[in-house]
């Protein structure tokens, strides 16, 4: 299968890139290539560097940026390490990076990788294979407790308690392998009256279980500090997020960096010493337009929020 993905709020994120031609900027999330090859084509003696932890993902952009190979370095790795990265390369500040936290298209309708629950697969759900750790290691391994724990805090579903104790039961008759053996348990554990006005029953689970396996939460919370302090003045950081989880975590971090003074409002003057690191662009975030949901519905969540870095 070809690696695709339609990029979310494209050409909101290249017109508040504000992409100097010659200025340096990072796609922390590279999937296909389609934000990066906008951003490229404005480029002129600039550079992109592309990072990525999927090794489709890398081959796929690379085919797709290879006509501007003069100004894109890809690098396979997550953007936790960007920092390491952009030293590696003798790079010290950069005029923008953009982070797109959605599951690609690719890895959700490719079977093998165990992300979806309406293909029957083996329970993968790594964003990175050379990992050791999948899906089926947390289904069957992780304690009752544990599993209430992800289901509930990231995927956000009522009934985290119950799906949990249906795992452990079923997983004591025979280890729990496939991505619809999974579906039934969850689906066991919903009352019926539920199942038919809502969603797939299984979605919140399995999300709850992809973030869990990848650390997606733990790696963009100890990420932003870096980002930030990378950006040159008049720099910017974009990010679109697809959940209230991530959502929460930027919208924080934009506003921590804004606003860094811990002085108690009492206080005439600040005397904590902490200054700003910039401006939070977005106050409320950019969603998608009418016109774009009609073409990608995935796009439906997406909110995108930006920070400003200031000298």
């Amino acid at each position: 299968m070809a690696f695709e993905h339609k990029s979310v709020l494209l050409d909101e994120v290249i017109e508040n890139f504000n992409i100097d031609p010659i200025g340096i900027y990072v796609d922390g999330t590279l999937g296909g290539g389609g934000h990066s090859s906008e951003i490229a084509a404005r480029l002129t003696s600039g550079r992109l560097i592309g990072l990525d932890q999927d090794e489709a993902a890398i081959k796929a952009a690379g085919e797709r940026l290879a006509k501007f190979k003069d100004k894109v370095t890809i690098v396979r790795s997550n953007y936790s390490h960007i920092k390491e990265v952009l030293e590696s390369i003798h790079i010290d500040k950069v005029n923008g990076i953009l982070l797109d936290l959605g599951v690609s298209s690719y890895q959700l309708d490719t079977p093998d990788r165990g992300f979806s629950y309406r293909e029957d697969a083996a329970l993968d759900m790594r964003m990175d294979l050379r990992n050791q750790l999948t899906a089926k290691d947390i289904v069957n391994n992780y304690s009752e407790m544990e599993l209430y724990r992800i289901i509930r805090d990231y995927g956000e579903d009522k009934f985290a308690k119950n799906i949990a104790k249906h795992i452990v039961r079923a997983r004591q008759i025979k280890p729990i392998e496939t991505t619809f053996e999974l579906n039934d348990i969850i689906k066991a554990a919903i009352p019926a009256k539920v199942r038919a006005v809502g969603g797939h029953p299984s979605k919140r689970t399995f999300q709850a279980i992809r973030i869990e396996l990848n650390k997606e939460l733990d790696v963009l919370k100890d990420s932003l500090q870096d980002m930030i302090d990378v950006l040159k003045p008049g720099g910017r950081l974009l990010i679109i997020t697809f959940h209230s989880l991530e959502d929460r975590i930027v919208k924080e971090a934009f506003r921590t960096n804004e606003n860094p003074c811990t002085c108690p409002p009492s206080f005439p003057v600040c005397v904590c010493g902490k200054k700003a690191k910039g401006r939070n662009i977005t106050k409320k975030p950019i969603q998608p337009t009418a016109k774009e949901l009609e073409f990608n519905k995935r796009a439906k969540s997406a909110k995108l929020r930006i920070f400003e870095k200031t000298s």
